[in-house]
């Protein structure tokens, strides 16, 4: 039995499963916290993988590394850090971001060219920003990494070179992502000279070995990872309740779409990873949890007393800003409200909201791909709401597949690594168990008065 390990760099920790390499059962498990903020010194990510990795790296015949996506790993000519890295979700560089696209042409160009309009979370963005604010450590630079990119080099013999994957690489927003390569203008163009950028291997090749003689696969970023911990297929949509809510598919085709709505990422298998994006998701149930004084079990029990549509009850949820549609100065509206309106309904209306708002991320993947999902999968952790579970197939419009829970990054990396070190052409299949259909009859007329108030609204000029 070959046992492989995969690992999950990400924002918060970094969790480490042993796994059974022929049939996808987890065997052991670790985790180590990373530190907080949105600028870290990425040698603690080192120090984090080796207490995570500790006891079950020297058991495992391969390991691959799934980790945050975008931030900027900026290191000397020794290969040392020359600031603390930034992270996805620093901010600072939004600024930047925009004056890359408009050097670059506009939106669509942008698109066309990397695949997606860039955003403040790109490392190209934060690499301008270095440039602009920083040129003293800008000029420093002689490479540039991906988190899991220096961590995956980190578990190998010191003589291997840099590597990446094409799946994060398409999150930088200097590589070609339906042509499959770097496009090193525009990193020298953010950087203002050109890095040296690490190898971008073909999904399923061994990247370098560990000391040990260990098979290292390439690893990928986390959405990706988490894409091939699923299994997901072209045809298949995943909607992922956390702090943000995101609704991904796999396709066959790049996508390259100007408005930004989607961003046309590739996975880890050779396709493509099309994603939409919303800020407003759990958060939607914690504040209306707050508001009516309940937990979110009492949350759950009071929106399942109302009724469809929430006794005329709609809620536009943009409490912080909204990414999908983009109406980043937004604020949370409510309409409806009457002396007959109930506390059950305020608690519908909110749980309503927050599925309205994901089923207008996926009709906008249906719409870019052009392809109706085979199937719908839901994960994060508002699915452990019943009024989520039992709303969603009703306002998604058809049967929402509940995967158990489980550390998928952490599991779509230990399947790469299981593919690297079988030498196969695909990655192993794993069967998949403990998967709950939830279906109900659809509700329109929920949708309907979402759209009518979502487009009331005012949007950007």
């Amino acid at each position: 039995m070959a046992l492989v390990l995969g690992v999950d760099s990400s924002t918060q920790s970094t969790k480490a499963v042993l796994v059974d390499g022929d049939d996808g059962t987890v065997l052991d498990q670790r985790t180590a916290p990373h530190p907080p903020g949105t600028e870290v010194d990425p040698r603690a990510w080192l120090a984090a993988f080796d207490e995570a990795t500790g006891g079950l790296l020297e058991r495992a015949d391969a390991l691959a590394v799934g980790g945050q996506q975008h931030g900027m790993v900026a290191l000397d000519d020794k290969g040392e850090p020359v600031r603390e890295a930034l992270l996805w979700n620093d901010t600072r560089s939004a600024g930047a971001a925009r004056d890359l696209i408009e050097e670059m042409g506009g939106q669509q160009a942008c698109a066309d060219a990397i695949g997606s309009v860039m955003v403040a979370s790109f490392t190209a963005s934060k690499l301008r920003w270095l440039r602009d604010h920083e040129p003293q450590h800008a000029a420093r630079v002689a490479s540039v990494l991906l988190p899991h990119d220096y961590v995956s080099r980190y578990a190998c013999t010191p003589d291997a070179p840099a590597f990446t994957d094409r799946g994060d690489a398409s999150g930088t927003g200097y590589f070609d992502t339906a042509g499959g390569g770097w496009r090193a203008d525009l990193a020298e163009a953010a950087l203002g000279h050109l890095p040296a950028l690490p190898t971008v291997l073909a999904p399923g090749a061994v990247a370098a070995h560990t000391p040990r003689g260990q098979v290292v696969a390439a690893g990928t970023g986390d959405n990706m990872a988490a894409a091939l911990g699923m299994a997901l297929a072209p045809g298949d949509v995943l909607v992922s309740i956390g702090t943000s809510g995101v609704a991904s598919a796999i396709s066959t085709a790049p996508i390259a779409d100007g408005t930004g709505t989607v961003t046309g990422f590739a996975d880890a298998t050779g396709n493509f990873l099309p994603m939409v994006t919303t800020m407003n998701a759990a958060g939607i149930l914690d504040l209306q949890a707050r508001l009516l004084g309940v937990d979110h079990a009492g949350l759950a029990e009071l929106a399942l007393a109302s009724t469809p549509g929430a006794g005329g009850v709609s809620v536009l949820p943009y409490y912080g800003g909204e990414r999908t549609p983009n109406r980043p100065d937004a604020t949370g509206t409510w309409s409806g409200l009457s002396p007959r309106t109930t506390r059950a309904d305020l608690a519908r209306a909110a749980v309503e909201a927050l599925l309205c708002s994901l089923a207008d991320a996926v009709d906008a993947l249906v719409a870019h791909t052009g392809e109706e999902p085979r199937r719908l999968m839901m994960v994060g952790g508002a699915t452990r709401s019943p009024a989520v579970r039992a709303l969603a197939p009703a306002i998604l419009g058809r049967p929402v597949l509940l995967p158990p829970e489980g550390e998928y990054v952490a599991l779509g990396a230990a399947r790469q690594a299981a593919w690297a070190l079988s030498g196969a052409a695909e990655a192993p299949t794993w069967a998949a168990s403990g998967t709950t259909v939830l279906e109900a009859a659809p509700t329109p007329g929920v949708r309907d008065a979402y759209a009518a108030l979502r487009d009331a609204a005012p949007a950007l000029p």
